[in-house]
């Protein structure tokens, strides 16, 4: 570990200039996925890979600017923007003032390219990060650091955990930045009515009437949204209440399928298997363990 600190004399307390942890890996490679480095540098030196890194990695910048060269291509990278460099990919970036930061990240495991290909981390990618949004995405940064500094032998347990939740944030920041989580009035507005009449099992033409949409586009909005067309939608919103129901209440199965809108008992079950793979009195009994052990 690398830790440079110097004095901030308007608050009195002390900023982080630069750090490079680099964790002995050990227990933790078993996890699906887990932190390799991370680091801090407040003034980006040259880096240039002809042959790309080992590892993938991911970086974000929040003052200065700087140049980023990869698959022939050169960009300008501004303050609040993020850029994602896949492993064996070839890429150079520095800085064009002396005020370039660069927080950094190389994640791997197991299960890490399927991860990053889940979030859309599969190949090189840049895009702004939204500043007024920055502040969890930091967050999970900064605790990567800490939980390192703070606990030598699991350290890295804890680290890895804030990762995970690092790329989902990330994820998140870079949909936004495109402006593709923006969720249409249409589709808030036939969940409201959806929630509120799902026991009734309403058609596409009444939710579709109380979006104020065609139903071929509201289903064309639910699956942008929300990857499912309405009725799928509604038949999720009947198990998610369903589950509620069994492992809050004493109520029969046949009346939770009743209360819940699906036809008879043994349908609802059919369809509950069918979406969490295990059955209506499975899930009441494996939840009931959880919440009275």
């Amino acid at each position: 570990m690398i830790l440079l600190r110097y004095n901030d004399f308007s608050t009195g307390g002390e900023l982080i200039l630069k750090f490079y942890d680099y964790p002995i890996i050990s227990k933790e490679s078993s996890l699906p996925v887990f932190l390799v480095s991370v680091g801090l540098n407040e003034w980006q030196y040259h880096v240039k890979c002809d042959k790309g890194d080992n590892y993938a990695k991911a970086l974000y910048c929040t003052k200065g600017s700087g140049v980023l060269i990869i698959n022939g291509e050169k960009y300008i990278i501004n303050p609040y923007t993020a850029f994602f460099i896949p492993a064996g990919c070839p890429h150079e970036y520095y800085s064009t003032d002396e005020s370039w930061d660069t927080h950094w990240i190389k994640p791997s495991g197991k299960s890490c390219p399927d991860m990053l290909k889940a979030l859309g981390f599969d190949k090189p990618k840049i895009f702004p990060l939204p500043k007024e949004e920055i502040t969890y995405l930091d967050h999970c940064f900064r605790c990567m650091h800490e939980a390192l500094l703070s606990d030598k032998v699991d350290g890295n347990f804890r680290a890895s955990g804030y990762l995970y939740s690092f790329f989902i944030e990330l994820s998140r920041l870079a949909a936004k930045g495109k402006g593709s989580v923006q969720i249409a009035p249409a589709v808030t507005k036939a969940i409201a009515y959806i929630d509120e009449n799902y026991m009734k099992q309403p058609g596409l033409e009444s939710i579709s009437k109380a979006a104020g949409v065609s139903s071929q586009h509201l289903c064309r909005l639910f699956r942008q949204t929300l990857n499912c067309r309405p009725m799928e939608y509604i038949t999720k919103r009947k198990i998610q209440a369903a589950k509620m129901l069994l492992a809050e209440t004493q109520k029969t199965v046949e009346q939770i399928a009743e209360e819940t809108g699906f036809c008879d008992s043994s349908y609802f079950c059919k369809i509950f298997k069918r979406f969490e793979s295990i059955t209506p009195s499975q899930f009441r009994n494996a939840e009931q363990v959880l919440l009275n052990p």
